[in-house]
């Protein structure tokens, strides 16, 4: 198995490492998957019933996917709108985070979307990219630093007593009762299990999804000045809602720029993309050469990183929140569809309030 480190440099990092653990032969309830859903839910099942075991395993590191590699953009609603039942996201997220005393940067001055048509009378956005792209509204957002968001969740789930086991792959799961787990380690049985993978082990976890990998350059540092000239000086990130495609952040006064979609007939060839060969190059280079035609001030301007990260999309843009199809007694959490930041985390929550019989699962079928 390829590690993901050929995914390029992003500007964060994840500095946990777990405990040595042997394998427990039972858990009440078995977490796959080491990201924002997998951590928050492990976190909040162990709060909610301390005397209960949890084990979280991840197939290579905490934060070696999606989560740790994504942008950081925190929104309030899922890629498919605010669906039923729902609730506040970016209240239950802050709410979390608060109450775990999560050091995340998470910063909430609202979020631009952008269009090539029908801007705000006063937009601070005024870019030339496949047209006049300017801020056409105004919605609840923000961002956050994965790194330490993953790294906060991962220790947090630690000090609760969740044996977190990296570098362990879940390679098979036999649905019976109890059910019963083969991993790299061996063989453990549990009660439960969420499989938050997403865009990974897309078999095991039964999710219908397209897996993806999105694109993203950190500029240099930028002078005030210069970010008010663009228009980014009030620090709030930005997506457009039409095409092409193109989302950013600032991160201190450099700026994130993300764009494009490599799609793979199989999952399995995000662990062996390399963004230095095949297309990739293509892609990042298409994007730099948007940034730096999309005002005069950012023409000179240099690219300082380039990285990407895995995202999985479900045909009708949903989060995919259900039981598995071959088991009542397992839970399918992800397809975030580029949407997961702060979602993914407040999903996971709620996961572990289902799996613990004191909430029902949503109906966005």
């Amino acid at each position: 198995m390829t590690s993901t480190k050929n995914w390029g440099s992003r500007p964060w990092r994840v500095d946990f490492r777990p405990q040595k653990h042997p394998l427990p032969p039972f858990v009440d309830f078995a977490v796959v998957g080491g990201g924002f859903s997998g951590l928050a839910s492990a976190v909040q099942l162990k709060s909610l019933a301390p005397t209960k075991s949890v084990a979280l395993f991840e197939a290579e590191t905490i934060g070696a996917g999606a989560s740790g590699y994504t942008g950081g953009v925190a929104l309030a609603e899922t890629a498919a709108g605010d669906l039923p039942g729902l609730g506040d996201v970016l209240a239950g997220y802050e709410q979390f985070i608060r109450n775990h005393d999560l050091s995340t940067d998470l910063h909430l001055p609202g979020c631009y979307e952008l269009s090539r048509s029908n801007p705000l009378p006063h937009s601070p956005i005024s870019w030339n990219d496949s047209g006049q792209l300017a801020a056409t509204k105004e919605v609840p957002g923000g961002t956050i630093d994965p790194g330490k968001t993953v790294s906060e969740l991962a220790r947090a789930a630690g000090n609760a007593g969740v044996w977190i086991f990296e570098n362990n792959p879940v390679v098979d799961v036999k649905f019976t009762t109890p059910l019963e787990l083969q991993t790299s380690a061996g063989v453990l049985r549990a009660e439960k299990i969420l499989f938050a993978t997403n865009a990974f082990a897309l078999e095991l976890s039964g999710i219908q999804g397209h897996a993806a990998f999105t694109t993203a350059v950190l500029t240099e540092t930028l002078p005030d000045d210069l970010l008010g000239h663009i228009g980014l000086a009030d620090g709030k990130p930005f997506y457009t809602v039409d095409l092409p495609y193109l989302w950013g952040r600032l991160l201190g006064n450099s700026v994130i720029f993300g764009c494009g979609l490599l799609f793979f007939e199989d999952w399995r060839e995000l662990r062996t993309l390399d963004i230095a060969s095949g297309n990739a190059p293509e892609i990042f280079n298409l994007l730099e050469t948007r940034v730096h035609g999309l005002h005069p001030a950012l023409a000179n301007v240099r690219i300082t990183l380039r990285w990407g990260g895995p995202i999985c999309i479900s045909d009708d843009w949903k989060p995919v929140f259900r039981q598995h199809p071959h088991s009542e007694h397992c839970l399918v959490l992800g397809a975030f569809s580029g949407h997961g930041v702060a979602l993914s985390v407040y999903l996971g929550l709620w996961a572990a309030e289902v799996l613990l019989g004191r909430r029902a699962l949503p109906d966005w079928s």
